[in-house]
């Protein structure tokens, strides 16, 4: 065996002995990364498996059993070596009979500790390449929590078939990651992936960029444009912000998904596509239908499958494994050796509200890196970035409030004329309508009462 390929991963949180452990390991050739919390090594793994974990049994926190059976819910064929104390035997054995593949009682003997490391390295070196196989299609999505895991498994079970998925939940939760992750799960992953949000371009432009157009369809079309759903053709289709399609464009979107043909802008000529279509909203959609502003027969044509996002807020047992993985990519990526976050910092990362979930996290973590001085992010780092986050509220959530006031303003200025308003606006009547409907925005509440 390649000693120098084999990586180990040790977890104690006492640093002697961590460092003891890992120059004998070093000394016999193997290549040894550390860590002083079960936590951190959860996210270690996360970002780059090792072959092997030996760690401490009893340690504060998550404990070696703990950090075992997460391991092991993940990581089924990492194998684990439990190191114990001699009060402690009865549990490494119970432990061992959960499938850990060894334990080592302190004072450990070097010959043994390395018996007993390369028995495990040979026994699992095929193994662990399939488990990384394995886990190459949630790429990315960083979580101990039993709801998340849950929700994962569902989504492989779906990843099988082509039926359509919603995705539901807050901004910010990872509906994209997810979305890609069944992508990536699916027979169609070597296909390609088109991300598409509805709500960040221009109804007048949507249509043409779903759909395609020929040569002259309309001013401006100087050559022929297949459009993102023929682009996707033989892969995955993912419309975020569903709920803010126009509903001409639900109709073109449903006879797709009934006819499973496109029809470019400009030609009576429909080409067959071949996708699987999911979609994701943090709308009601339900609440939509029942005001009209979402049809009936595609929501049902979408909502196949649904699957809900928890928020950050309720899977709050992530947010220290999901604060390391974002420090350790964004100490890389800014070549800056900070390794840590001091414990006051982590706790306040736990007890913080995250109305942005996850990207709010990423986005305090980043700036938090960027301006420590030290190689732990110390409280004051974290409680600066956190209250600037607070600050700014989601880019839906924004626009939302700019769409609200701007039409509040123009009614106050037509006196609640709504001809006036659409004119000022530069939209038809039909589509002004809608727009005051979705703020339930009432024109008679704007009239003079001189008019």
């Amino acid at each position: 065996m390649n000693r120098e390929r084999a990586s180990i991963l040790l977890v104690d949180d006492d640093a002697d002995l961590l460092r003891l452990l890992a120059i004998r390991l070093e000394a016999a050739g193997y290549a040894v990364v550390t860590a002083g919390k079960a936590e951190h090594a959860l996210a270690m793994i996360a970002s780059e498996p090792p072959r092997l974990v030996i760690t401490d049994l009893r340690m504060p926190g998550m404990d070696g059993s703990a950090l075992f059976e997460a391991i092991r819910a993940a990581y089924p064929a990492l194998p684990v070596i439990i190191l114990t104390a001699h009060g402690t035997i009865p549990d490494a054995i119970a432990a061992t009979n959960r499938g850990v593949f060894g334990y080592l009682t302190k004072p450990y003997e070097a010959k043994v500790l390395l018996e007993q490391v390369d028995k495990a390295l040979r026994l699992s070196s095929g193994g662990l390449d399939e488990a990384r196989a394995d886990q190459v299609w949630r790429e990315g999505i960083i979580t101990q929590n039993a709801v998340m895991e849950a929700l994962l498994a569902q989504a492989k079970l779906i990843a099988a078939s082509d039926a359509s998925v919603m995705l539901c939940g807050e901004s910010g939760t990872g509906k994209e990651m997810l979305a890609q992750a069944i992508h990536r799960a699916s027979r169609r992953s070597s296909g390609p992936f088109i991300a598409v949000n509805c709500g960040a371009i221009p109804e007048n432009l949507l249509e043409a960029e779903l759909f395609g157009y020929v040569r002259g369809a309309f001013t401006g079309a100087s050559k022929d444009s297949p459009g993102l759903i023929r682009e996707a053709d033989g892969g995955t289709l993912f419309l975020d912000e569903i709920g803010d399609m126009p509903s001409p464009l639900q109709v073109k979107l449903l006879r797709v998904l009934e006819q499973r043909e496109v029809r470019p802008l400009g030609t009576a000529k429909s080409c067959a596509v071949d996708i699987r279509l999911i979609s994701a909203t943090h709308r009601d959609l339900e609440a939509e239908m029942a005001a009209g502003r979402f049809r009936n027969d595609l929501f049902y044509r979408l909502k196949v499958v649904s699957l809900a996002l928890p928020s950050l807020g309720e899977r709050r047992d992530d947010v220290p494994l999901l604060a390391r993985y974002f420090l350790r990519k964004i100490a890389r990526r800014y070549h800056k050796e900070v390794n840590g976050f001091a414990p006051e910092a982590i706790e306040l990362l736990v007890r913080a509200s995250w109305p942005g979930n996850v990207r709010q996290l990423l986005n305090v973590v980043e700036q938090a890196v960027a301006l420590s001085t030290t190689p732990i992010v110390p409280l004051p780092l974290v409680q600066n970035a956190i209250r600037e986050a607070e600050d700014i509220i989601p880019f839906d959530e924004a626009r939302r409030r700019f769409e609200a006031d701007y039409l509040t303003r123009l009614l106050k200025m037509t006196g609640g004329n709504v001809a006036s308003a659409a004119a000022l606006a530069q939209r038809n009547r039909t589509d002004f309508y809608k727009l005051l409907q979705r703020h339930a925005l009432n024109p008679s509440l704007f009239k003079s009462p001189f008019q």
